[in-house]
């Protein structure tokens, strides 16, 4: 009796939601050949390490303090007194430069197999917007822990960006919440880091896989 619980359960879940027919149609669904080479993985792979980031990311945010004062005692804390943290903190820092590079080579292999061209142009503009999102979620994460390396880089970056002709004012103070870096900047960057960039980022990867599943996966050059 038991054991049909679980089954019960999971009967009543399938009945509502149609999951049954869902992942019956994803087994029918023929992949070509030339896609199980290994070329084809990096942006699944990607789509993994977000999934890895987004369940670090959690388990810091509870821990991590955004203020001026507290922040990079609480990254310390973090590191050295939270049970795991150290591990947790390092597959988070990894896995982001690890996704930052995959995304990019992804797009190098659209470019070079043509799988930008008709009618996956828009699949590959979302592809250029959740690659600019992904350096985005490395930026705003650098300045986190707020050591002097932090501050100088992100100093450095926002000067690139105040560089831009005409809006570059415009930009470096909406970046920086002010004309210097300041703990408007952290909370900028951190609300940047842990709300808006995620929430973009998973509207965008729904309507990119929904458009790989529609277009399928490009064939050879």
């Amino acid at each position: 009796m038991a054991t049909s619980r679980p089954k019960a359960v999971l009967d009543w879940v399938n009945n509502r939601l149609g999951t049954e027919e869902l992942m019956e149609d994803q087994y029918n669904r023929i992949v070509p050949i030339h896609a199980t080479n290994y070329i084809y993985c990096f942006g699944g792979i990607a789509f993994v390490l977000f999934i890895i980031l987004v369940i670090t990311g959690i388990l810091l945010a509870v821990y991590y303090q955004p203020t001026p004062d507290t922040a990079y005692q609480s990254v310390v804390n973090i590191a050295t007194h939270v049970q795991f943290g150290w591990w947790i903190r390092s597959i988070h820092k990894w896995a982001a430069g690890a996704m930052v590079l995959l995304v990019f080579i992804h797009m190098l292999r659209v470019f070079f197999t043509s799988a930008y061209k008709r009618p996956r142009e828009l699949n590959w503009l979302s592809g250029v917007a959740l690659l600019m999102l992904t350096m985005g979620f490395g930026f705003t994460g650098y300045l986190l822990p707020w050591d002097q390396k932090a501050y100088w880089a992100t100093r450095v970056g926002t000067d690139i960006a105040g560089s831009t002709p005409f809006i570059g004012h415009f930009l470096l103070v909406s970046l920086r919440g002010g004309e210097t870096i300041s703990a408007a900047t952290l909370g900028r960057f951190y609300d940047l880091h842990v709300l808006v960039f995620p929430a973009i980022i998973i509207l965008l990867l729904g309507g990119h896989f929904w458009m790989i599943r529609r277009h399928g996966i490009s064939g050879r050059l």
